[in-house]
């Protein structure tokens, strides 16, 4: 049981903990100390449906509906798009981090934002549900639980760990210039994302 609860971690950690544009979001907030908790405990409780979900079986049956995953593939690649130019127009006019004079964004609006890069992100789909589910049907009726667990609390470590730990930057993001590189990367991120999801 334990074998399986730490193998489920390491392997949900490996899918997790690549950059990608959730993780980007979250190290955003973290940053700018919005809505953190929030914003960590919605990508962490996603994951950890997706993840059951995906050990309960529910991968075998998206990968025998192609168009659920090419809906969800041309939706996201759109929305990564569109946020890869809203991030590109704030590296060409960024600010430091004056927590009292930046205009924070609602709750509302961080969520939504986050529900769109988990939900509208078909690579979630592929390595929660069908990835982290067939490694967990491998181990059988009784063991599949304890690898899904596994992989759930490496969602949370992970979010919690990149959301808070994201302020100790925060002397370093109060210039400017860190902000241009910081968002001029998520751009990139997001357009090669957006781009490679076209591409199929």
């Amino acid at each position: 049981m334990t074998a399986d609860l730490l193998a489920g971690f390491v392997c949900g950690a490996a899918l997790i903990i690549a950059i990608g544009a959730q993780n980007a979001f979250v190290l955003r907030q973290g940053l700018r100390r919005e809505h953190v908790l929030a914003v960590v405990l919605l990508c962490a409780s996603a994951d950890a449906l997706l993840i059951a979900a995906g050990v309960c079986g529910l991968g075998a049956l998206i990968q025998s509906l192609p168009r659920v995953l090419d809906l969800a593939r041309y939706g996201g690649s759109a929305f990564l798009l569109v946020y890869g130019c809203i991030a590109a127009r704030r590296a060409l006019q960024p600010r430091g981090l004056t927590l009292d004079a930046d205009v924070a964004s609602t709750l509302g609006a961080a969520l939504a934002t986050c529900l769109a890069f988990t939900f509208l992100n078909p690579h979630v789909y592929l390595d929660t549900v069908i990835l982290l589910g067939a490694l967990a049907s491998q181990r059988g009726e009784e063991r599949r639980g304890a690898f899904g667990a596994g992989a759930v609390l490496a969602s949370f470590v992970w979010f919690f760990a990149l959301g808070y730990g994201a302020r100790l930057l925060g002397p370093l993001f109060t210039r400017p210039m860190a902000w241009r590189v910081l968002d001029s990367l998520i751009a990139f991120i997001m357009w090669g994302l957006g781009l490679a999801l076209l591409r199929g």
